[in-house]
């Protein structure tokens, strides 16, 4: 080289020294603000979770609500249609309707209602008070006997809003008989929902799936009645879907929001629950505000040195020194990192493997480097892995993350998350991928034990209720696709109240945890499954099993749970722990209207049965298809 070319050489160092400080602190600043951008989106995911959590739980409590509404109306119904609608019924039902509301607080009122729309109950139940009676022409015009979800109406007797639904009834010749209505009040569900501690700003609204909000908290006196139906959520072809997340400028406030929906399997509820979007970015936008000011202030830092190193370059010897200074100063910062960070070539080979290497995948960076980058991924997540990075070795992706369980080398396996991002040479051709790479195991333990205690009951170790419904609908539909029967088994424990009142609550925990396990014992398929269905009552549901296996099963844990001896001496019959069963079996493909509730409800009967027939004792309710109308032609 001249003496020429190397001094151009020797000027154009300053320059590119100066380039590259600069392109330093603005990738420091990027990368920081991409950080904060990603935890920003981070608030936002565990908020939108919050609220999803949320949204669920106040949607069962409403189809829980509607479900309560609609067993007091189907039992209505059925008294009428046997017994008509004779002023000594209706006076009967009328007394019965009414303590019954003042027993449950979710009931505002049930009313019996004639074909010629005249009120057969007393006004003081429901009354001619309601603003509407759509519900009235909708059973008139329709021969349908499912229940009938109305708008929410206000009560012109005491002026508060309501909710009704309904069911018809029949007269014997199968002709409209009139109208079992059942209102549940708003406020009722507005004050259930001040329960939840989402945020000063936040609300949970209950809205009909037309569109009319039905119960919000708060302000819902101001809000109940309006309807929301030319907003995104009913307007927007992309969330029609059961559940999902949007974020959204309310037209009631004005305010911004982040919003999960979910909507009712059962019935035409919309549950929302929002967060204000300010409120929540509020004590993120402090802390990204203290943060970037640290990293201005290290920029800063950062480019002062700069300075001094440009400087020094143009003094000859002492540029060489400062420049290995400044990258063994960079290193540092780079391998002080506790994620595993890692470079993966176009063969597939690790090109480096930052130090904490050791505590992510337990082998040192040495041992690591030159082997194959996907090896040790389980092989049922290694054809994702290798998509992607094939995809961003062709160019055809930038980044992408994902998580996979990856061997250990000293603990077995764990579960990883890698980000991984392209890089190029200089002339824009890809040169590899880069990957951070994290431990989540701890992560994935917590989600796992979390999914466990939502479908099972804590005490028992059981099925809980939500789990029970869930399978009782998949088998309900699985016996109808295969025209098998599917039985169910009611246990209740006999007196139950009495043994916890002698013995206490830690004893009648213990026994539940006993008739548990005797319960369990006979879930000897694949498919059966033991419930805790609620208190001491437990069920037991028996895919693809005849009345006669079903009675067998049922008189097993009746004589177990009666020969574990455990003393209940406030049981006058017995002396000892004893179980009441009732049991019903049907074929679903055979039926004309039965649903799952039917089989539950003929269950519930043949318990109550054995209850009243003395306690201690197996009944049986008989197939469905002989207490249910056949379809024609079968």
């Amino acid at each position: 080289m001249s003496a020429t070319a190397q001094r151009a050489g020797w000027s154009r160092l300053p320059l590119r020294a100066a380039a590259f400080v600069a392109l330093t602190c603005a990738t420091i600043l990027g990368v920081s603000g991409w950080r904060e951008w990603a935890a920003r989106d981070a608030v936002l995911r565990g908020a939108e979770t919050e609220m999803a959590n949320v949204a669920r739980s106040l949607t069962q409590h409403a189809e829980d609500s509607f479900d309560l509404l609609d067993s007091g109306v189907v039992g209505v119904v059925s008294r009428l249609e046997m017994d008509g609608t004779g002023p000594a019924t209706i006076t009967k039902l009328g007394n019965v309707l009414e303590v019954r509301r003042r027993a449950v607080p979710r009931i505002h009122g049930i009313a019996v209602i004639d074909d010629q729309g005249n009120w057969l109950t007393s006004p003081g139940t429901v009354g001619s008070t309601l603003s509407d009676d759509a519900f009235f022409r909708y059973h008139q015009l329709s021969s349908k006997r499912e229940p009938y979800v109305g708008h929410p109406v206000k009560s012109l007797l005491e002026g508060e809003w309501v909710v009704t639904l309904s069911r018809r009834f029949n007269k014997p010749d199968g002709s409209f008989g009139g109208v079992v209505l059942a209102t549940i009040s708003s406020n009722y569900l507005a004050h259930f929902y001040e329960q939840f501690e989402i945020g000063r700003n936040s609300s949970a609204a209950l809205v009909h799936g037309d569109g009319l909000i039905i119960a919000r908290n708060p302000s819902n006196d101001k809000f109940v009645g309006r309807s929301v139906a030319d907003t995104a959520l009913f307007r927007d072809a992309s969330l029609q879907r059961p559940s999902g997340v949007y974020h959204f400028k309310s037209p009631l406030d004005g305010a911004e929001r982040v919003s999960f929906f979910k909507r009712s399997s059962r019935y035409p509820l919309v549950l929302l629950a929002t967060l204000d979007k300010e409120e929540l970015l509020a004590p993120w936008r402090a802390a990204a505000i203290s943060r970037m000011l640290y990293v201005i202030a290290l920029v800063m830092l950062i480019a002062v040195i700069g300075a001094v190193l440009v400087r020094q370059m143009q003094r000859g010897q002492r540029m060489a020194a400062a420049l290995v200074e400044k990258e063994a100063h960079f290193r540092l910062l780079a391998e002080g990192s506790s994620d595993m960070v890692t470079s993966i070539g176009l063969d597939d080979r690790l090109r480096y493997v930052s130090p904490s290497s050791v505590r992510v995948v337990g082998w040192r960076a040495n041992q690591l480097i030159g082997t194959p980058a996907l090896a040790g991924i389980n092989p049922e997540d290694l054809p994702e892995v290798q998509e992607n990075v094939d995809a961003m070795k062709r160019g055809d992706r930038e980044e992408a993350r994902f998580t996979y369980r990856h061997s250990h080398r000293q603990n077995d396996e764990v579960w990883l998350e890698s980000t991984m991002r392209v890089t190029r040479k200089d002339d824009g051709r890809v040169d590899g991928v880069v990957a951070i790479t994290r431990d989540i195991t701890e992560q994935k333990k917590l989600e796992t034990r979390l999914e466990t205690l939502a479908i099972e009951d804590s005490l028992t170790g059981l099925a809980n209720r939500r789990r029970f419904d869930e399978r009782l609908k998949e088998e309900w539909a699985r016996a109808y696709r295969d025209r098998s029967s599917l039985a169910l088994l009611m246990i209740d424990v006999d007196h139950f109240k009495a043994y916890n009142d002698e013995y206490g609550h830690p004893a009648g925990d213990a026994c539940l945890r006993l008739v548990a396990k005797i319960i369990a014992a006979e879930t000897q398929r694949t498919g059966d499954l033991a419930a805790r269905y609620g208190g001491e009552e437990f069920a037991m549901l028996l895919p693809n099993t005849d009345p006669a296996g079903c009675a067998q099963v049922g008189e097993r844990i009746r004589s177990a749970i009666h020969e574990a001896g455990l003393v209940h001496a406030t049981n006058p019959e017995s002396g000892c722990v004893t179980a009441s069963v009732g049991g019903a079996t049907c074929r679903p493909a055979l039926e004309r209207t039965a649903g799952v509730s039917s089989l539950v409800e003929a269950a519930d009967r043949a318990l109550y049965a054995a209850k009243d027939a003395g306690r201690d004792r197996l009944m049986m309710s008989g197939e469905l298809m002989n207490l249910l109308p056949k379809a024609s032609g079968q």
